[in-house]
């Protein structure tokens, strides 16, 4: 073995050995240290397309996740298994001769990067100490800003303030509903919110000869629909039966569950009933909630 080589299977080794004590020191919170799948980051962002960027210098403390090599890597991009040894050794003993290698491809969500191709040339880049890495970039457009320290949670809640932000915003929801609390558990919900207050507006705007105003519409539509069902889930408990999921977030459940209800048996269901009949059907019985308290707190 010569001396590149050498140099490059002790690299490796005290990658592992590193990757050991980043898991000791985080075992209480694992998903800390997980490198991102881009495919589960794209399922939050629900980029709107893709812009191709061209090569660039990419710091590589940006550099967050991965397509398809997630599991092999941890958060700064040390190697969790011993079978990536041959190719890590081959692309460090590739630096220590100076090698030029192809440049990585990544992609960008609001100001991170995925790698698509060049995992094992990022995490010997890392273990070297080289701050940036020439790559090939496609931005996934997005208006949520990220940052490094972020884990899956953390993105999906700076999802969810954003689109809150824009959904307030865009409709003066606060202004005319005096109600703040319109919160989602999972992101895509508003815009089903204001395809329903656009529904409703279509409906009470039919026979009249001038076209209401949005805020008209919102207004009514919190006072008869949004504002009776959330009632309904207070005080039937319903929320306690559906545990992570907010009063909004089972509005929207039961509205489709209603409809479906509907189309079923052709019949008139109250919005009660159909809030009843989705909570028994579909909603936690105590003993339930109790395993699932208890298989929590025992980490199963």
């Amino acid at each position: 073995m010569d001396l590149h080589s050498e140099r490059a299977e002790d690299d490796f080794s005290r990658a592992r050995t590193r990757e050991f004590l980043t898991r000791v020191q985080g075992f209480l919170d694992p998903s800390r240290s997980r490198l991102l799948s881009l495919e589960e980051v794209r399922s939050v962002l629900r980029p709107e397309g893709e812009t191709y960027l061209g090569m660039q210098a990419v710091p590589l403390d940006r550099i967050v996740g991965s397509e398809g090599r997630y599991r092999d890597f941890n958060r700064h991009f040390l190697p969790r298994f011993d079978h990536l040894r041959p190719r890590w050794v081959r692309v460090d003993v590739a630096h220590y001769k100076d090698v030029i290698l192809p440049p990585i491809q990544l992609y960008e969500a609001g100001g991170l990067y995925f790698v698509r191709d060049g995992n094992h040339r990022v995490s010997v880049a890392r273990m070297q100490g080289i701050q940036a890495i020439d790559a090939e970039v496609v931005s996934l457009d997005t208006k949520v800003s990220l940052e490094p320290g972020m884990g899956l949670e953390d993105l999906r809640k700076a999802v969810l303030r954003y689109e809150k932000d824009r959904f307030y915003g865009k409709t003066g929801f606060l202004d005319a509903t005096g109600d703040g609390n319109l919160d989602f558990s999972a992101p895509g919900q508003y815009d089903i919110v204001l395809d329903h207050i656009l529904v409703h507006k279509y409906f009470i705007n039919e026979g009249k000869p001038e076209e209401i105003p949005f805020r008209d519409a919102l207004e009514s539509w919190y006072r008869t629909v949004y504002a009776p069902i959330a009632a309904v889930i207070r005080a039937e408990r319903i929320d306690a039966r559906f545990p992570g999921r907010t009063v909004a977030d089972l509005y929207v459940y039961i509205v489709k569950h209603w409809d479906h209800l509907k189309r079923k048996y052709g019949l008139p269901v109250t919005a009660r009933s159909a809030a009843v009949d989705f909570s028994s059907r579909y909603g936690q019985g105590f003993r339930d909630r109790v395993r699932g308290v208890l298989s929590a707190l025992l980490g199963r």
